[in-house]
């Protein structure tokens, strides 16, 4: 099920929040002794919404879903109650990673043997479950956490929904057991909070703009500009590598906007995973503040456990490698994602050996080189093979012209707006003789966005009449604005 949908809107949503604190409210009436007990139900209801919300699309998710919970609830259950469970934890682990492995990858292995090898494997064409990194690499740091004795007291009921919470199963943030079964235990958070409400509603109105309204359109000059590569400009191709950063930085940030609004609807806190990453002035920068969950999961799991930076700068520089060569297996099943793992591996190890050097470069040169860097690397995420992006690269690169084809300022024109210019005329007119000043206005916008604002967890938020309307306006212009199946880009990896 999708955030961006009618159904999702004004029906899911409504339904499981009446629901939710009905439930807190049976708890909350109940004798003391009981609240507890009463509790779970505000639990289960959670549960049950999330996994309809799972096996909306596909039932199929579900059953591997409730399996990989069951599974690993046994093993933690071991790793609480046994001694002598390292051998435990290894293969809680190993079945988690080879889940992925099956579900995500043997298709991808299998076709690089038969390649190499010159095999005729037959390939199994098997369905992605949603999410199932996400979840997945959720309960192998429970796993790791347990056998370190950090969570001993958490029951079942508890744990389902830790893993299930449906405002960031399928997309993240990556959450840890003591970010979220804590709030569950909070007597604080058994209560509607207006004003956490109120700041949530917010939140998932700003995220919905992201996704629907800014994210979309730039998504569909990209796949129209993408569809024909020869036939495209070096401007065409530079416009629209330029377009998918603006596109996968609002579909990832709005679906991150929208979880943590929900979740605040929910009385509940979800971590930050975004940190206006474009602002960043190095490599090492971006990825303090993208994707911020999972480079925490990567750097408690892996790289420190790999030793970190205690063993040389050698070890250290091969142990960043890892990391991001793991980093770029777990996006996707494709050469491209384990070159992009690579480069931004490479770039990092750069960064800390010349950190001196880069940090005498100005601002705002070291902005722009960073900037460009992302846009590049961020073709791999997009081209379907390394020979695509190479050809991507040399379409940019051959500056064969510097038209731009029409029908990429045409597809940035927006109706609605269009409509109300034509009320006022001469503004009206201006627009229509000159239909690339919404392409422009699109950049404008998108620059300034990542650019100037600071985050929502930035700022302390005050509800204000003034909020209400916004928040209000945003949501009807997005909902209007519902048009056919846009997935989020974060679902495919």
């Amino acid at each position: 099920m999708l955030f961006n949908s009618y159904y999702f809107v004004l029906m899911f949503l409504p339904i499981v929040l009446a629901l939710y604190y009905l439930s807190l409210g049976i708890a909350g009436r109940s004798e003391e002794n009981k609240q507890d007990k009463y509790h779970k139900l505000s639990l289960w209801v959670l549960i049950i919404s999330s996994f309809i919300f799972y096996a909306y699309d596909n039932l199929y998710y579900l059953v591997l879903l409730v399996a990989s919970i069951l599974i690993n609830w046994c093993i933690a259950w071991i790793l609480n109650n046994k001694s002598n469970t390292k051998p435990v934890l290894i293969l809680g682990i190993l079945i988690d990673v080879g889940i992925i492995f099956y579900f995500k990858y043997y298709d991808f292995f299998v076709s690089n043997i038969n390649s190499i090898f010159r095999a005729d494997i037959t390939l199994r064409n098997i369905i992605l479950p949603l999410g199932i990194s996400f979840f997945t690499f959720q309960q192998i740091s429970y796993l790791v956490d347990t056998y370190k004795g950090e969570t001993g007291d958490y029951g079942f009921t508890e744990y389902v929904a830790f893993v299930s919470f449906f405002p960031q199963l399928v997309a993240g943030p990556i959450v840890l057991h003591s970010e979220l079964i804590t709030q569950y235990r909070d007597r604080s958070r058994w209560n509607f909070n207006s004003a956490s409400f109120a700041k949530g509603l917010y939140t998932f109105a700003l995220g919905l703009v992201k996704k629907v309204i800014i994210a979309d359109k730039f998504g569909q000059v990209v796949t129209f500009v993408w569809s024909d590569i020869a036939a495209r400009s070096s401007v065409d191709m530079l416009l629209a590598s330029i377009f998918y950063t603006f596109q996968i930085y609002f579909d990832f940030s709005g679906y991150c906007d929208m979880a943590i609004g929900i979740a605040g609807m929910f009385n509940l806190e979800l971590p930050v995973n975004f940190n206006s990453p474009y602002k960043a002035t190095s490599i090492n920068d971006f990825w303090k503040r993208w994707h911020m969950t999972l480079t925490r999961f990567l750097t408690r799991y892996i790289y420190i456990p790999l030793g970190g930076n205690r063993k040389g700068k050698i070890r250290t520089y091969i142990n960043i490698m890892i990391v991001f060569l793991v980093s770029g297996i777990w996006h996707g099943a494709n050469w491209t994602f384990i070159l992009w793992g690579l480069l931004h591996g490479i770039l990092q190890v750069l960064n800390r050996q010349f950190k001196n050097l880069w940090d005498r470069v100005p601002k705002a040169i070291a902005w722009i080189c960073t900037f460009m860097t992302v846009n590049i690397l961020w073709i791999l995420f997009y081209a379907s093979s390394v020979s695509e992006f190479a050809l991507v690269l040399g379409k940019i690169f051959a500056f064969d012209g510097i038209s731009i084809t029409p029908m990429i300022e045409q597809l940035f024109i927006m109706n609605e707006i269009q409509m109300l210019l034509n009320m006022l005329g001469p503004i009206g007119a201006f627009t229509t003789l000159h239909m690339g000043i919404y392409m422009w206005t699109y950049i404008i916008i998108a620059f300034v966005i990542i650019l100037i604002p600071k985050n929502l967890h930035e700022k302390e938020f005050r509800p204000t009449t003034m909020k209400a309307v916004i928040s209000a306006l945003l949501m009807i212009w997005a909902v209007i604005s519902f048009k056919g199946v846009s997935t989020f880009l974060y679902f495919n990896f």
